[in-house]
This record gives structure tokens, sequence and C-alpha cells, in this order.
């Protein structure tokens, strides 16, 4: 069958098309459809159900430029493997699923099944734990949805924490105040956060108290009102340290605490406090545990492979 697809005049088409319509050649080679480029819009020849796929994607993908963004190759890469996936998402969802938030790079969306059950778990709970490997956007999607929270008033500040075991938790021999002596093991934090807002504002709410950095072990003691945490690289806490967080929560408050089992640098004889904590926890009603794995990893593709080969040795 041909179905016709109009697009209004205030929309970019080749901005939406691709360079060299190197977007339309994508869709085509996935859903297996020929389209052709029209006066106001595209002709799709191929069967119902894949041009069907084909007018909500660019739905989806107007979406994306209606924020003022690119729409870039990888965008349709990842809402294309969503949609073929056995059991697969719709670009309606995945729609609906984009946080508000948009980054340097865009519209900060989850990519994958495994992204899209962590952000809808960060909505719907208090306490969520994202374990996974390096680039499963983990720690990135938890502070786009602090940022978010923050925006809209759900919260009135955001504390970024990790241990820096590193150093041992030992920080009084540095150089600098807390924030200058912690920054090296929270670079992470602060990337992603400069990626969703203007380092002036990051600067101004620091100033202000409303973004605030801290080593785990200045949590001790605090009771976390009107705020969104996040505890990152938790598999280099202790069980008592960990303990000692997530007992820190407090009213109209959301803790995400990210990690990667496989990557502790924790001596020997002590309780990883992040396995500790799920097997602690589990099955409690508003703590929810979400595993991200090398299908979710949004890096580049070799990065899927590297730890494949790695989980095979």
């Amino acid at each position: 069958m041909t179905r016709t697809i109009h697009f209004d005049n205030n929309v970019d088409l080749q901005m939406l098309f691709g360079k060299y319509d190197n977007n339309l050649r994508l869709i085509e080679k996935e859903l297996s459809v020929k389209i052709t480029r029209t006066q106001t819009g595209i002709k799709i020849a191929g069967e119902r159900n894949q041009s069907d796929k084909v007018a909500d994607l660019f739905d989806y993908l107007k979406g994306i430029i209606a924020n003022g963004l690119e729409v870039k190759s990888r965008d349709i890469v990842y809402a294309l493997r969503l949609a073929r996936s056995d059991d697969g998402i719709d670009f309606k969802r995945l729609a609906k699923d984009k946080i508000e938030i948009a980054t340097k790079a865009g519209l900060v969306t989850p990519k994958t099944r495994g992204q899209i059950a962590y952000v809808d778990a960060i909505k719907k709970n208090d306490i969520v734990f994202g374990i996974g490997p390096a680039g499963s956007g983990k720690t990135y999607l938890a502070m786009a949805m602090a940022v978010n929270a923050l925006k809209r008033g759900l919260v009135r500040r955001i504390i970024l924490t990790r241990p820096a075991i590193e150093a041992g938790e030992n920080l009084g021999f540095l150089p600098g105040d807390m924030v200058e002596k912690v920054l090296p093991y929270l670079r992470p934090l602060y990337d992603a956060l400069y990626d969703m807002m203007d380092v002036d504002k990051v600067e101004e709410y620091t100033e202000q108290g409303i973004i605030e950095v801290a080593p785990l072990a200045f949590m001790r003691g605090r009771t976390l009102n009107d705020a969104f945490v996040i505890l990152d690289e938790a598999q280099n806490s202790t069980d008592f340290q960990m303990k000692m967080f997530l007992t820190r929560l407090g009213f109209d408050s959301k803790t995400v605490v990210t990690g990667d089992i496989t990557q502790s640098d924790l001596p020997k004889g002590h309780v990883n406090g992040l396995v500790d904590a799920e097997k602690v926890l589990s099955g409690i009603e508003g703590i929810r545990f979400i595993h991200l794995t090398g299908e979710d990893v949004v890096r580049h593709e070799l990065v899927q492979k590297i730890i494949k080969a790695y989980s095979k040795k």
C-alpha cells in the first residue's frame, strides 16, 4: 500500500530527513519501506503495519524538532531498536517517556527497554537502585530526572554524593574547601549536570545550597527533606555506609543509587553495600532494583561488544 504524510509548513523538513536524506534511507532499510520525498512531506510504499510505524516515528521525530533540537541518526537507531523488539514499545509511548530536559546533545529520552523501566521506576518509587555497566545511562538519566524535578518544583534541592574510596574518605589533608576536595570523585556527576544546566546556573545554585555535593561520609547524621539525592558509584560503599545513607531519606524526597557491581574498588574483607542492599531490601514496597545490561549501553557500539566479551571471562 501507499501512504502520504504531509507536514506543517513550520516543520524543518531537511532537519527531519537528515543530510542527503540519510534519515529516510535509514528508516527505509530498517522498516522495509520505500520513502519518496514530496513537496509537502513524504510518500511511503510498503506493508500497512510498517507504514503506520513510519508515520508514528515521524511524529516522534517532530517532537524532537519542536524542542529546538536536531534529529540525529542515533535517535532513529534506538527508536527503531525498541520498536522491533519482541514486545516492542511503540513510538507514541517513547514520545511520552521523554524527560523534559534539553541538553547540548538533544532531548533526554530513555533509549532502551531497560532505561524506560529505570525512568518509570524513578517516577513511581522513592528509592531506586540502578545497577549496570558503564554507559547504560544509570547516572545520566538519574541526573536528568533530578534536574527535571528541581525545575518543576517537586524538590527544593539536588544532593550529589559518591564514596571517595580512593582517598579513603579522609579528605582533610587535601587542599581546598570540601567541594574542591571531593570534585575529582564527583566529576562524572558534574559532567552530566553541566550538560543539562548552564555553568553559571550550576554555580549559583551551588552557592545557594540548592545543589550540594558531598562525599558519602558527610551524609552521616543528616535528614534530607524535599531533595533529590543521587548516590553514584555505590559499589564502592560498605554495608554500613549504605545503611547510613538510605536512612537519611526525609519527607518529599527521592533517592537514586547507581553502581556497577563488577567494578568495586572495596578492599578485601569489606561487605559490598550495593550487593548487600539488594539482598536485604528486595521486596519492600517503594524500593525498586533495576538491572541494566550491555543491551542498555548507548555509547559507541563497540562498548557493548567489550562488555559482552569481558562477561565471558
